[in-house]
């Protein structure tokens, strides 16, 4: 017999721990089953997927060509050690060589985009011979220790201190730029503080600049061509290795199969995961240019795990990638990111509450100020409690109405399956039109 919501949500909160939450007051959510842009309850509730779970079901719920991939792969072989050739491991090799821009080639597989992340710096200081990672405030790279030390944003606090050698560099987030200078002079003075930094810690200490190539659950931001040209171009001249981040913007996200292409730069090292295999199943993966796979031909590659290349998870991640392409997701999201952005646009110039919206193919985020003019956000950085009272009427708002996004601090994000149809689009932007009322409320003159 199915267990009741209720059993369901008392056997998590007994024999399990969640994630960033005090357990004692938190209530998750029973989710039982899904399809397409939307999920249900174990109680029977539809809800609108807004959010794609946690940014990585990005090719729908429930399609049958990765589920059919799994079980044909389960039935012929579920696992061989890491140090074994296996197909399923090979093509996908290949076939993330032939999508990645650059001359990205060796990928070397992990479960998620945490560990993904600490292979990268591991592999950047072993090639290079050099410690320092340079690395944002406005970051997120994961929950295991070294990347939680990556990560600049309050989560890694509890975790500190972390790994050595990790330096800060500026955020290029011009909506809270405090100049009144253009975009441009923005991101030309990030660069040049970039620089400065790079000066200070010494060229010949620094191994890599690991950032998010769009920064994700930090707010969406979209730096220019021209920062990330010469973010390039500064790695290139002190011999830095540029580590991209596309755990959370990679695979259609943008509407390019990955944010640097809108750049017209490669990275030196990638990491991805999330809609590597649109969470079908755990993967990640750092793939890393030919010459710095070329590396360890002849020195050791220090690194290992368990479920390295797990069959299971690379038939997903073939299937996957075979439904963006087959679907046309990848073009499909730039031209369902146009529309979503005119619509967006529409709700900022409608409602007070909205200081600026974010948005880049079918990855974007509302920022709610109190006041347009003082950009005094309607939660503040790091908020906590009565803080949050806004935005936790907005978030109860998209729970009773069936929408279901992220809400952190003053933001709450729109970041649909990439399947998604114009009409389910103005289906869950009517709820964030009604939403954003309650929020209208609270702007003071």
């Amino acid at each position: 017999m199915a267990l009741t919501a209720e059993e369901v949500i008392r056997l998590n909160k007994e024999y399990t721990l969640f994630e960033w939450n005090m357990q004692g007051g938190y209530t998750p959510m029973p989710i039982d089953h899904a399809k397409g842009v939307y999920f249900w309850t174990t109680d029977g509730k539809r809800y609108i997927d807004f959010n794609s779970q946690l940014m990585s079901v990005n090719i729908g719920h429930g399609d049958e060509r990765v589920i059919r991939a799994i079980q044909e792969q389960a039935a012929k072989l579920t696992y061989a050690n890491p140090y074994a050739a296996t197909e399923v491991r090979g093509r996908l090799g290949q076939m993330l060589a032939e999508i990645t821009p650059g001359n990205l080639k060796k990928s070397f597989f992990t479960l998620g985009g945490s560990e993904a992340n600490e292979n990268a710096i591991k592999i950047a200081r072993m090639v290079s011979g050099k410690h320092k990672i340079l690395a944002r405030y406005r970051s997120y790279h994961g929950g295991t220790y070294g990347s939680m030390t990556l990560t600049g944003d309050p989560r890694r606090w509890a975790s500190e201190p972390g790994i050595p050698g990790v330096v800060r560099i500026p955020d290029p987030y011009y909506y809270r730029c405090r100049l009144n200078i253009s975009e441009e002079e923005f991101m030309a003075e990030c660069l040049n503080q970039t620089e400065d930094i790079i000066k200070f810690e010494g060229p010949h200490t620094i191994a890599a600049v690991l950032v998010e190539t769009i920064t994700g659950t930090n707010g969406i931001i979209i730096p220019t061509k021209a920062y990330y040209q010469g973010l390039r171009q500064l790695c290139d001249k002190y011999g830095i290795f540029l580590i991209l981040d596309e755990v959370m913007c990679g695979f259609g996200r943008t509407g390019k199969w990955f944010a640097c292409e809108h750049y017209d730069i490669a990275p030196d090292i990638m990491t991805m995961a999330k809609g590597l295999t649109s969470s079908y199943a755990p993967l990640g993966n750092c793939i890393v240019s030919e010459e710095i796979g070329a590396y360890f031909d002849d020195h050791v590659l220090w690194a290992g795990l368990t479920y390295g290349g797990h069959a299971l998870s690379c038939a997903a991640a073939i299937a996957c990638i075979n439904v963006y392409k087959e679907d046309r997701l990848i073009e499909r999201a730039a031209e369902m990111g146009k529309f979503l952005a005119e619509e967006e646009d529409k709700l900022k110039a409608k409602h007070p509450s909205v200081g600026d919206v974010r948005h880049i193919g079918l990855f974007s985020i509302f920022e709610l100020v109190k006041n347009r003019e003082t950009k005094e956000p309607m939660a503040p950085y790091n908020a906590k409690g009565d803080e949050m009272h806004v935005m936790n009427l907005i978030k109860k708002f998209f729970n009773d109405n069936g929408l279901f996004t992220f809400v952190r601090w003053n933001n709450f994000f729109v970041n649909p399956p990439l399947c998604i149809t114009k009409e389910e689009l103005c289906e869950g932007l009517e709820i964030v039109d009604r939403a954003l009322d309650i929020a209208d409320d609270f702007v003071v003159a």
